[in-house]
């Protein structure tokens, strides 16, 4: 089943795409209520609106994230390809552990977004996207086998990872992070598909599903679900060693082979994949998940922690009180 979350004038509702049609779940404006019910209850409220649901046109909704703030948003590091891409650059070989440990940071969930625009990140020139697969778990639990939490899934979506490239790099020279690189924008949705929808496409770790993304119509990512090292299953399990997931948690693949500018910049030339700008429109898609559709636009202006000259300048001096005892 395919379900739908889009805005209804101030409020938000949801649906079942039926074709070229929405059919309404009444009462509902968002999907985790009925995640956190149960699979049985989800379909049910799916099947009921499917019979008797008003209907909306497909092509008048512009689709929000299923979920409006997940519980959760953790991002892992799947697809090998990236990876080593990535550590090849900086002249390093693959770190043995990356086999062992399927790594995660957790982003924010009140930055997640559907289809339309996107700010880019404050005080970033080099701003990106990254093309990845998200599970969403549907049955909380913890320290989880990968076989219990591959049944814990309650739907697929596309993810988009907004980066902001210099702010990110910045940050993680510090040890930590990455934090304000990533935490403006994550795209999610269109739609939320359950895995019912694609089980005749299970292969390996994933699924035999193409993924892709253009910018302002040229190509720039391909890639094959299925690709991926690490599965869903495996990286909740992983998640839940020693804490708990709940149902609504977002689970983030990571980038898939050539998902990113990044890659593709130093793969081939950074004249042919220039960073975003305001305007582009950026369309990543999965097949089955449907199309995440954004346009970037201009970042809101970055606010100075401190005025020049203010006492405590973060320089290694400690500010002092007006009897001159040092606090």
């Amino acid at each position: 089943m395919k379900f739908v979350r889009y805005a209804d004038g101030p409020s938000a509702r949801v649906g079942v795409v039926n074709g070229d049609l929405v059919r309404v779940v009444d009462g509902l404006a968002d999907l985790l209520p009925l995640i956190e019910a149960g699979e049985a209850e989800l379909l049910a409220a799916g099947r009921t609106a499917l019979r008797r649901g008003a209907t909306v046109p497909l092509p008048d909704i512009v689709p929000l994230p299923p979920i409006a703030t997940p519980p959760t948003v953790r991002d892992f590091y799947a697809f090998e390809q990236h990876v080593r891409a990535g550590r090849a650059w900086r002249g390093l070989e693959m770190e043995p552990d990356w086999y062992e440990l399927p790594v995660f940071y957790f982003s924010s969930p009140y930055a997640v977004m559907g289809c339309g625009p996107v700010p880019m990140t404050p005080g970033a020139e080099r701003f990106d996207f990254e093309l990845e697969v998200a599970a969403v778990v549907g049955r909380g639990g913890r320290d989880l086998t990968a076989k219990d939490a591959e049944h814990a899934i309650a739907g697929y979506c596309v993810l988009n990872d907004w980066s902001g490239r210099d702010v990110q790099q910045r940050e993680m020279k510090l040890s930590m992070g990455p934090v304000k690189g990533k935490d403006t924008a994550t795209s999610l949705g269109p739609y939320f598909v359950t895995p019912d929808e694609i089980a005749d496409f299970r292969e390996g770790n994933g699924y035999r599903l193409e993924m892709t993304c253009t910018v302002n119509g040229a190509s720039y990512s391909r890639a094959v679900w299925s690709d991926i090292h690490w599965s869903f299953g495996e990286m909740i399990a992983y998640a839940s060693r020693g804490a708990e997931v709940r149902p609504g948690d977002v689970i983030g693949s990571g980038t898939c082979g050539t998902g990113c500018i990044l890659e593709l910049s130093r793969t081939h030339d950074s004249a042919t994949y220039p960073w975003l700008q305001p305007g582009d429109e950026v369309v990543a898609a999965i097949e089955g998940l449907g199309e995440l559709r954004n346009t970037v636009t201009e970042a809101a202006p970055v606010i100075p922690l401190r005025t020049r000259g203010a006492t405590g300048r973060g320089d290694g001096t400690r500010p002092r009180c007006t009897d001159g005892a040092a606090r």
